[in-house]
């Protein structure tokens, strides 16, 4: 143990062993100055304690002994300017063991309690712990009757002027004391009282005495609250307490005199009367902590630990040091004479011959205290003189000790004295020395005390209870164990002894216990005075180690023989300096003897003991350096013949690769000749062959160049022959050209020059004519004539054309007529013809009639077969529509019915579907709730974890490096707790996991749900289509009727469609709404775009088909009318030549028009045909595409999605081949729209980019004018070309950013920017590493974002602009994490650059869903500190407040202003109107629009709120019969009108809110209307649906008349309002739930703003970021 650092826990395993060993009872004496450690070292030793030797039964002993020490603390400790938690009083605690050494009880004794702390603190301390608890801990509804506040207000608690201590938390200490008493059997009751008395000396304290004029009298004033409250609490009469605060009482032998006293006696008595109280009080809970720990089991034997106070020295001293001094000199005394005793003892039991060591006795100086005429004694006799001083005492202390040695007198002063104690001179203020020695308490306030209500209270001063039972005795100590306060006894009983008296004989009782113990001490050091960690004074340690004595225990083992070694030991640790002589010598201890004498000459340096040897200082050392030399002579011999032979294998190695290498050097050589004889020859031969080789080249390199030359030559002769040639010919060209353009010029010239002439000419004859026609014009005559010709054509024509129209109809009759007509006539022709063929052979004339006969009856014949075509068409034609008409009707009729049929069905499934997505959304809420929740704990947990591990591993450290035989459960219980925690955690998680699952499993019905649904709509639509296009078929209908049924038909078929898709997307949407991640989801969503696509397309197509439908008729009735004109004879209608004509010019333009329209029919044929192939290849898409959607409903996720995508490529290159020349125009417009429009967009651009410029331009220009100072553009730069919409920072700076852009950023900083800013410059910094795939960038960027918010938002937890700004930036960077995540169904919306900037490397779904908590987290957060700002404002906004001036005065009977009184009686505010509320919500709706909150949140944080006013208006409702009369529902219903305007003007009536409001606006109601009818009780249960039955019942109960003319509602009213009600199916709760929260759904929202445009303010200081 002595060769280990010194511990706390070896001490106490010593004592516990030697207690064992030895079986006798031990000590441990923990001193040390304030500060130094001593309580937390004596808790330490009394946990080891309680560890090793715990209770062998399940009794919890030693968890009782622990938990004495935080009542304490509380009770006994306080903050002093050395020590945040300084024990103002000593303890002497005796752990009780048995025979099996385990703890059985214990017992404990106090000293010298600082009474004075309780009503005097200095500058920078506090008072006792227990005051400031119990004031922290006021507002707690069990302390309500303490009526206690802030400690600042109570005289007491505050004359430091430093009522907080930091990093503790008074609330949380008071529990722990609450439970330490609870543990040790202290009744609740009790703990009541105790309180109660506490706070009774806190009221004493502010108790107001007032001075009287006379200066000698004084008094209390009567409506003193202070004096009631104590009074009160201790259960005492306050006027018999108020007058005896102020006087005192004079008893003589003859009479009994009431005397005044003076304002500074009076506040002295009070002050008295207060310590009194709470050293009573602290003696009383010494004493039960005492009986909870005594037990029956004998004792066997006993551990104490004392942890005394140390000794001190301050500026000023007073009795309280002199005591503490006087201690720590008597205990210095018992450990001189301990270590002395233990020395001694070795040296006997050695059996060497020593002498006695001189050493400090301070026997002097506790005779100059304690002695007969001491300082004691004279402070006694001098406290029994009824006039006695303090200068007077000084003066007998002068006159009676000034020649003794440790006593002196201050050259200054006379009213202090000087001790000179063991450690330090020490000079004591002798003021108040006299008045803490008496501890004066007037008799009549304590008989006060005594006849108290509380028996506690009577109890604390009762003569009977101070001196309780001697505690148990050890059986081997053979001391009494009594005790500290001997019991007082005679007239003025409790103040008989003086307090240095009863100091004294404790002092005397402690030092026999100790005596009759075996002592361990713990010296407890204090590095530094400031408190502060790794800071060592070693002026200050040296001071205290010479104050504990430290130094002189050094100098005491110095004086003998301090190091000592046992033989074995110095055997083995010193044989290397014998020789082999001595080693053959078998008695190690001789061998010693004769190594020590041979070495250290003097004999009296050293001696030989039994088993030891001991030497005086110095000679170790010397030893040591023999030793030394030894080894290091040795070491030198053992290198220097290891270093020779190194040196001879090193020599031959070296002379062996010499040999080796000159044999290798001569062999290379040798061969190196060799090879150069070689390479000579060599060289001789390809000189001669490359000689002979560069003459042959040469030659023929000169041969080649004359031939070359030749040929030039001869080429350039021949090209310049063929050149002259060439120009003689173009010259002839030319001329020939030349020449007849010249006589071509001047002919048209000429030409030119007549035709001027002539128009010339007849321009002149032209205006000749025009200006006579412009004569004849004006004249009156001329325009008669035209305007009766013209009315008479007009007429005409009129006439005309209805003879024409008649004549029409009469057509085919004639037709048939001259046909017959033309059939005699032909058959007399042929009569003639053959009479005259007989006659003339060669007659001409008669082979033309011929042959214009036969064309005649060939178009005749052709005339007749169109017409019974076309009529044969016209028939069949005319059945079949008539039976698919009759057929699209019936299936219309089934359609319309089975429409009706799904829509009932799909509107139940998409009511319960919507009713369990709210419940699983809310379950989910509500685990993210828990979760956070949790989440807390789990901190806290973490942070005990931390304490834990701390201490367990400080612990086994210690044990394990100091003294390896201590038991180490403690740090094996400590891993067990560690391991339990995070099996705990481990389990919570698997429960959300679990949790999530089921969630899982639920979206998975669903989508198999919606897919049966879908599959449903699609046959039906189907069905639909293939019957439409049935319809389609045969296209030549000219029926007027049929086509309009057709038309109404193909719209109701149409409307069904219409009506089907809506259907399909709503059964969607509901299903995506379970699980808006799920990957699945989003491909069926992709799927359903094309298909809706499609049937868009198909629609276009069918219109196009109509419509060529409708012209294709409207020709064909064009070609017939036509046609029939054109058969008619013209000449029978030519009544006059002019009517003729006209017929005439009319048959040329129809058969103009019969020529166009037959092009135009054979190009609609076509054109038919072409769309009777489409609508075959739409059918047969359809076909596919069903097929397709049966296969996908096979296919995994993944497998789904590229399918779809492969199936889209292959659709869009199909429509692009089969059918171009149907969008060749539209897509050639098209492309010309987007040219125009990309030409604006980059002029737009160009502008824009411009203005950017200027902007930045003039930010720079203003930050240099402002802040002239600065050398460095700070404004962030964009680059117009290279920027992609990312921020490029170093890895060292993402501290920086979180705490720039989270952690110290405020609302208000970024208000004139973009909204979100933070949000858009985190997202673009993610995607930057994205983009250089750092995946550990990413997850670190990430979680310290969401960390960073989450602190942030607990710090501001009750901020609503925060929590709103980062419900907004978390929302925003959740869209950008799904716009920019490259999925198609968050793509839908983007721009092509928007496209461009999707994330390339990382699928960040899981982050997602953490920010989605996240988000959810927030906004209930948000919620609940709005709710908490109005939750005061609602019932007096809108019950209480008058907002209609007309009802000011009208209240119900016995009820006038009721409110208003109330609010005055309580003290709290006059009342918030709803002009206040209403403006609050609109501060809050403001907020939110402000920090860009997306619109559908901030309508559910509407929704919420509005709840929240409903259901704390009704619950006052139901709760208050007041306000339930005609009168506050007509307030109540205009106030919710305002509201309603509010919603209206904020454009929020879509919001849901109205609804969440209606229960109120129902209870409205039904305070309005009458109650008196069966009509009455009809029209209410048909009013409230919003309300339940107990609800009504409950207005009807308390609705109060307005006067006596309106009579009150009547039980068989309410009875039949139950009787009608009654089978209503209901929620039976009476009062709204307050806490109810609707789930909050975040709608995906693509932000329109491009990345690469978003501007970073200077202000930001973000110029580490770079744009990439």
């Amino acid at each position: 143990m002595g060769d280990m650092d010194p511990h706390i826990f070896a001490v106490a395993e010593e004592a516990y062993k030697q207690m064992a060993r030895d079986e006798k009872n031990q000590s441990i004496i923990v001193s040390g100055e304030s500060g130094a450690g001593k309580t937390v070292s004596a808790k330490y030793a009394m946990r080891f304690f309680a560890t090793v030797g715990g209770s062998a039964n399940d009794t919890s002993v030693e968890e009782k002994v622990l938990a004495s020490s935080p009542i304490m603390e509380a009770i006994g400790n306080a903050k002093t300017t050395r020590n945040d938690n300084s024990s103002r009083f000593g303890k002497y605690i005796q752990i009780g063991f048995d025979r099996r050494y385990h703890i059985i009880g214990a017992n404990m004794r106090t000293y010298l309690l600082e009474k004075s702390r309780v009503v005097f603190q200095a500058e920078e301390e506090r008072n006792y712990h227990i005051f400031y608890q119990l004031c922290a801990s006021s507002s707690l509804p069990e302390f309500k009757d303490l009526t206690l506040s802030n400690a600042e207000d109570f005289t007491y608690t505050s004359l430091g002027e430093n009522i907080f201590i930091e990093g503790v938390n008074d609330a949380e200490d008071l529990v722990k004391t609450k439970e330490a008493l609870t543990m040790l059997g202290v009744k609740e009751i009790h703990q009541v009282s105790i309180f109660k008395v506490i706070a009774s000396i806190l009221h004493l304290g502010n108790v107001g005495i007032v001075s009287e004029r006379d200066g000698e009298s004084c008094h209390i004033n009567r409506d003193d609250t202070h004096l009631h409250h104590f009074c009160r609490l201790l259960g005492i009469e306050q006027e018999q307490m108020e007058h005896w605060l102020c006087r005192r009482k004079l008893v003589t032998t003859a009479e009994t005199y009431v005397k005044n006293v003076s304002y500074a006696q009076a506040v002295n008595a009070r002050d008295a009367l207060a310590k009194h109280i709470y050293a009573h009080l602290f003696d009383w809970i010494v004493e039960h902590i005492n009986k909870a720990l005594h037990t029956s089991t004998k004792q066997h034997s006993f551990i104490g630990v004392l942890d005394i106070y140390g000794f001190e020295t301050f500026e000023i001293n007073s009795f309280e040091q002199f005591c503490i001094n006087y201690a720590n000199e008597k205990l210095q005394q018992q450990f001189n004479s301990h270590v002395f005793k233990l020395e001694q003892e070795e040296y006997m039991k050695e059996q060497i011959p020593w002498t006695l060591i001189d050493f400090y006795d301070n026997q002097p100086c506790i005779d100059l205290i304690e002695a007969k005429l001491g300082i004691l004694d004279l402070l006694d006799e001098e406290c029994k003189v009824p006039k006695g001083t303090d200068q007077n005492w000084a003066q007998k202390l002068y006159s009676k000790h000034s020649k003794s040695g440790h006593f002196e007198k201050p050259r200054m002063s006379n009213r202090s004295f000087i001790v000179v104690h063991f450690a330090d001179k020490v000079e004591y203020q002798c003021d108040g020395f006299l008045e803490k020695n008496r501890d004066t308490v007037y008799e009549e306030q304590i008989n006060i005390l005594k006849a108290s209500q509380f028996q506690l209270v009577a109890d604390l001063f009762n003569d009977g209870k101070d001196a309780g039972p001697p505690s148990a005795t050890s059986k081997t100590s053979k001391i009494n164990v009594r005790a500290a306060k001997p019991a007082p006894k005679g007239h003025n009983r409790e103040h008989r002894k003086t307090v240095g008296t009863q100091f004294r004989n404790s002092l005397h009782l402690l030092m026999d216990t100790l005596n009759a113990t075996t002592p361990h001490y713990v010296r407890c050091i204090k590095p530094n005075d400031f408190k502060e960690s790794f800071v060592f004074d070693s002026r200050r340690a040296v001071q205290q180690l010479r104050a504990c004595g430290v130094l002189e225990t050094i100098r005491i083992s110095a004086a003998g023989y301090p190091s000592r070694w046992t033989y074995p030991d110095f055997f083995s640790r010193y044989r290397v300096l014998m020789t082999k002589k001595d080693m053959t010598i078998g008695d190690k201890k001789q061998v010693c003897k004769n190594l020590l004498e041979t070495l250290i000459k003097d004999p009296d340096k050293f001696q030989f003991g039994k088993t030891k040897i001991f030497f005086r200082a110095g000679q170790v050392a010397y030893l040591e350096k023999l030793r030394a030399d030894k080894f290091r002579f040795a070491c030198i011999n053992i290198q220097k013949t290891v270093r020779g032979w190194l040196q001879r294998i090193r020599y031959r190695k070296i002379r062996k690769s010499a040999i080796t290498l000159q044999r290798y050097g001569r062999g290379y050589l040798a061969r190196r000749y060799a090879e150069m004889l070689r390479l000579t020859r060599a060289a001789l031969i390809c000189q001669k062959q490359y000689r002979m080789v560069r003459v042959r080249r040469e030659y023929l390199r000169t041969r080649r160049a004359v031939i070359t030359i030749q040929a030039f030559a001869r080429g350039m002769f021949i090209r310049r022959l063929y050149q002259e040639f060439l120009l003689h010919h173009k010259a002839m060209i030319i001329q020939k050209t030349i020449r007849g353009w010249l006589v071509r010029k001047k002919y048209l010239r000429a030409r030119y020059a007549a035709i001027v002439i002539q128009c010339f000419y007849r321009r002149v004859r032209a205006k000749r004519q025009l200006k006579q026609l412009k004569i004849e014009a004006r004249s009156a005559e001329h325009l008669k004539n035209l305007s009766v010709g013209m009315e008479n054509k007009i007429v005409q024509l009129q006439k005309k054309m209805d003879n024409q129209s008649k004549e029409y109809k009469t057509q085919n009759e004639q037709l048939v007529v001259t046909n017959t007509a033309l059939g005699s006539e032909v058959t007399k022709l042929q009569k003639e013809v053959e009479t005259l063929r007989s006659r003339q052979t060669a007659g001409t004339q008669v082979t033309s009639l011929q042959e214009e006969l036969e064309k005649l009856r060939a178009e005749l014949q052709e005339a007749n077969a169109q017409k019974k075509q076309i009529e044969e068409e016209f028939s069949n034609e005319k059945q079949g529509l008539e039976q698919r008409v009759e057929e699209l009707e019936k299936e219309n009729s089934l359609l319309k019915k089975e429409k009706e049929e799904m829509n009932r069905d799909v509107s139940q499934k998409e009511i319960r579907l919507q009713v369990e997505l709210d419940e699983e959304r809310q379950r989910y809420q509500n685990l993210v709730k828990e979760y956070s929740r949790l989440e807390q704990r789990y901190e806290n947990l973490q942070e005990d974890i931390f304490l834990l591990l701390n201490h367990s591993n400080q612990s086994s450290l210690g044990s394990d490096s100091n003294y390896p035989s201590i038991n180490m459960s403690e740090a094996g219980d400590t891993d067990d707790t560690i391991q339990q925690v995070e099996e705990m955690g481990i389990e919570k998680a698997a429960m959300d996991l679990s949790v999530f699952m089921k969630l899982q499993k639920r979206v998975r019905e669903l989508e198999q749900e919606r897919k049966r649904l879908q599959t449903n709509l699609e046959k039906v639509e189907e069905l639909s289509k293939h019957k439409s296009s049935t319809s389609e078929d045969d296209i030549n209908a000219d029926l007027a009727y049929n086509s309009l049924k057709r038309q109404e038909l193909e719209t109701e078929n149409k409307k069904l469609k219409n009506d089907l898709n809506e259907l399909r997307k709503a059964v969607a949407d509901k299903a995506s709404d379970n699980n808006s991640s799920n990957e699945l989801q989003e491909g069926y969503n992709l799927l359903l775009n094309q298909l809706k696509a499609a049937n868009e397309e198909l629609d276009v197509r069918k219109e196009e088909v109509l419509m060529l439908k409708t012209q294709i008729v409207n020709s064909t009735r064009q070609s017939e009318n036509i046609n029939h004109i054109v058969t008619q004879d013209w000449g029978y209608l030519n009544e006059d030549g002019e009517l003729g004509l006209a017929y005439q010019g009319l048959k040329q333009v129809a058969r103009l028009l019969e020529a166009q329209l037959q092009t135009q029919s054979r190009q609609h044929k076509d054109e038919l045909e072409a769309l009777h192939t489409q609508i075959e290849l739409l059918k047969d898409n359809l076909e596919k595409k069903q097929e397709m959607l049966d296969h996908f409903s096979t296919l995994s996720p993944e497998a789904l999605v590229e399918f779809s995508v492969q199936q889209e490529i292959t659709r869009l290159t199909n429509e692009n081949l089969v059918r171009p020349y149907l969008r060749y125009n539209l897509l050639y417009d098209l492309k010309e729209l987007v040219e125009k429009l990309e030409k604006n967009e980059k002029k737009l651009k160009k502008q824009l980019r411009i203005y950017m410029k200027k902007v930045q331009e003039l930010e720079v220009s203003q930050a240099t004018k402002s802040r002239p100072e600065l050398t460095r553009q700070v404004t962030v730069q964009r680059k117009e070309k290279d920027f992609e919409g990312m921020l490029e920072y170093y890895k060292d700076d993402e501290a920086l950013l979180v705490k720039t852009l989270i952690t110290d950023m405020k609302p208000n900083a970024v208000s004139a920017t973009v909204p979100c800013l933070p949000a858009y410059i985190l997202f673009m910094c993610i995607r930057h590493a994205d983009y250089i795939n750092d995946d550990q960038k990413v997850h670190s960027l990430l979680t310290a974002n969401i960390n960073a918010i989450k602190k942030v938002l607990k710090r501001n937890n009750d901020d609503f602009e925060m929590t709103s700004f980062w419900l907004a930036n978390t929302s925003r960077l959740l869209h950008c994490l799904k716009q920019y995540s490259g999925d198609e169904a968050f793509m839908t919306q983007n721009t092509a650059k928007q496209n461009e900037h999707c994330l390339k490397n990382f699928d960040l779904a899981e982050y997602r869903q953490v920010l989605s908590d996240l988000s959810i987290q927030i906004y209930q957060q948000l919620v609940r500190v709005a709710e908490g700002i109005m939750q005061p404002m609602i019932v007096s906004a809108m019950l209480e407040s008058e907002s209609i001036p007309s009802l000011a005065g009208v209240k119900p009977m016995g009820y006038r202003n009721r409110s208003s009184s109330l609010d005055c009686e309580s003290g709290g505010p006059v009342g918030y109107t709803l002009q206040a509320l209403i403006k609050q919500l609109g501060q809050f709706y403001t907020i939110m629009a402000d920090h860009g909150l997306d619109p559908e949140i901030s309508q559910q944080v509407v929704r919420q709120l509005f709840y929240s006013i409903n259901a704390v208006t009704l619950n006052n409702l139901l709760l208050r019969k007041d306000v339930c009369s005609w009168s506050t529902g007509m307030q109540l219903r205009y106030n919710i009108s305002q509201l309603e305007e509010w919603l209206r003007g904020k454009n929020l009536h879509q919001s849901g809110a109205v609804a969440t409001i209606e229960p109120v606006i129902q209870a409205a109601q039904l305070l309005q209307v009458k109650k008196k009818t069966s009509q009455d009780a009809e029209a209410i249960c048909s009013l409230c649906t919003a309300l339940s039955l107990q609800q009504i019942v409950k207005i009807l109960n308390l609705y109060t008349p307005l006067n006596e003319f309106e009579e009150r509602v009547t039980v068989s009213f309410i009875r039949e309002i139950q009787n009608r009600l009654q089978d209503r199916i209901e929620n039976n709760q009476l009062l709204v739930d307050t806490k109810y929260t609707f789930p909050v759904l975040f709608p995906y929202t693509p932000s329109a703003l491009s990345l690469e445009t978003v501007h970073i303010p200077a202000s930001l200081s973000l110029d580490f970021l770079t744009r990439v």
